[in-house]
């Protein structure tokens, strides 16, 4: 499409008219500049069991827990008491909901020269996706934080010394007096095994700069350029190999945490099994209507979904910095 600038399109002179020689011809693309996107790594380490499950806002899912049978030594000729089953359950909500809202003039819609809706709501599915992961990862590091009886980033002074606390955050890089990325993970590892998580669908989530840390190791364990190019930008997995057990993926949703409720954010490390955290979610309503008070169509849709943590035991975090 062009569009001429440089006032009236023809000039009048004696005995007839002449072309404008100075208009400007001015191009517009036909293809859309992308904005740049930070990866979604929340599909990837959370379990969708119970997707299928949930329609709308305000759904409930109730998870049974497996019930715990304990046992005894047997004695000949002695009763044996049962163990009287519970039925304690979890409950997933679907109490989350974001939504995305935008219209399209008639006069773009009729004479634009591309498809803005079609645009414009690629975008609002990235948005909505990027939220999501943002407050899921909040919740499981929050989560984590608080089981301090169990994998103690903040609180019990053993775990305090690999995780950091939230008066000492710990220095990640391979001066003196710094914790070696690949000693920060393998201690990850063994909290894992202390805490009888299965070997497989472990995960490591950190930002960017964790993983250039962890590649000027001497261990070497990133010299085959980062996943050979053949990484997902969709879900910001590093490498198609394991490190100490765990599934690495990189975020830039690690770095939004607020230590402690308040103050500046602090970047963190989450960790943990796949079975640790469900999430389910879906796009409840999209339409397409007139637009009362002006000349346009407008587009919105409502995203609802929900999260649990479903064992602390499951998923821990640690509190950095990279100097």
């Amino acid at each position: 499409m062009a569009h001429f600038q440089g006032g009236n399109t023809l000039n009048f002179v004696a005995g007839g008219v002449q072309a404008n020689q100075f208009w400007v011809p001015e191009i517009y693309s036909k293809k859309v500049q992308i904005a740049l996107r930070k990866a979604s790594t929340v599909e990837a380490i959370c379990n969708t069991d119970y997707m299928g499950e949930i329609k709308s806002y305000g759904d409930t899912v109730n998870i049974v827990k497996e019930p715990q049978i304990a046992t005894a030594a047997y004695t000949r000729g002695l009763a044996t008491p049962a163990t009287a089953l519970t039925d304690a359950e979890l409950v997933l909500v679907i109490d989350k909901a974001n939504y995305f809202s935008f219209q399209v003039d008639s006069l773009e819609k009729k004479f634009g020269h591309i498809n803005f809706p079609e645009v414009a709501s690629n975008n609002a599915a990235y948005q909505l996706k990027d939220a999501m992961d943002v407050e899921v990862l909040d919740n499981m590091y929050d989560e984590a934080i608080a089981a301090t009886a169990v994998l103690t980033p903040a609180g019990n002074a053993a775990k305090a010394a690999i995780f950091g606390s939230v008066a000492a955050p710990i220095d990640i890089g391979h001066a003196a007096g710094e914790v070696d990325p690949l000693n920060f993970m393998s201690s990850a590892a063994q909290v894992m095994d202390e805490n009888n998580n299965p070997e497989d669908n472990r995960w490591f989530v950190a930002a960017p700069s964790f993983y250039n840390q962890l590649a000027d190791t001497s261990s070497k364990l990133l010299s085959i350029d980062y996943n050979a190019g053949k990484g997902s930008l969709r879900n910001g997995l590093v490498a198609s190999g394991l490190v100490r057990g765990f599934a690495m993926y990189k975020s830039l949703n690690t770095l939004s945490q607020v230590v402690g409720g308040a103050g500046a954010a602090q970047p963190s490390v989450l960790f943990g099994h796949m079975r640790s955290t469900s999430c389910a979610s879906a796009m409840n309503t999209v339409e397409s209507f007139r637009s009362p008070t002006t000349f346009a169509d407008q587009v919105r849709g409502l995203h609802v979904y929900g999260r649990k943590v479903l064992n602390t035991a499951s998923v821990g975090a640690g509190i950095i910095k990279i100097d």
